[in-house]
């Protein structure tokens, strides 16, 4: 059972996206899918907490995040790493790779998450951008790319649930 909590007790966003890393999961009309990841932040921006995340347009995910004008990020606690790691290297083009990891889609409305998650963050989207290579100043940080550069969404905070204990 999830509870809501504030925006600011979400905790060390460094922490739950760099080091634990995530879910984004967004859903079309008959389906739901995720991919994790580990580069994104949140902040205050607009008069509204934010969060920014990075999506390859040849991610499946990509395409529902298209579709939907909303997403979720979900943080696990210890334990799911594994879970996470093959989330994030199988396609759900291929395969049911939600069932095959075990994990369960809770929908409220259009904002899919996971019941074994630990935090949910509901997000409606505000922006979108394609990274440019000519706006890198750090030329360093091309090695990344292949001619795939990510596009940048900016999604509102409308709701953050927290695992009660």
């Amino acid at each position: 059972m999830f509870k809501e909590i504030e925006t600011k007790e979400l905790g060390n966003p460094f922490d739950m996206i760099g080091n634990d890393w995530m879910l984004i999961t967004a859903k079309d009309e008959s389906k739901v899918n995720t991919m994790t990841a580990s580069w994104g932040g949140m902040g205050h921006l607009w008069n509204k907490d934010v969060v920014y995340i990075f999506v390859r347009p040849g991610r499946y995910t990509y395409e529902f995040i298209e579709k939907s004008e909303e997403f979720t990020l979900t943080f696990f606690k210890d334990g799911y790493r594994e879970k996470l790691t093959y989330l994030g290297k199988i396609s759900g083009r291929d395969e049911n790779k939600i069932e095959k990891a075990g994990l369960s889609v809770v929908s409220e409305g259009n904002y899919p998450y996971f019941k074994e998650g630990e935090t949910v963050v509901k997000c409606n989207k505000l922006y979108k951008q394609r990274l440019d290579k000519e706006c890198f100043l750090d030329a360093s940080l091309d090695k990344f790319y292949k001619d795939d550069y990510h596009y940048m969404y900016i999604g509102e905070i409308v709701e953050v649930l927290r695992k009660e204990v």
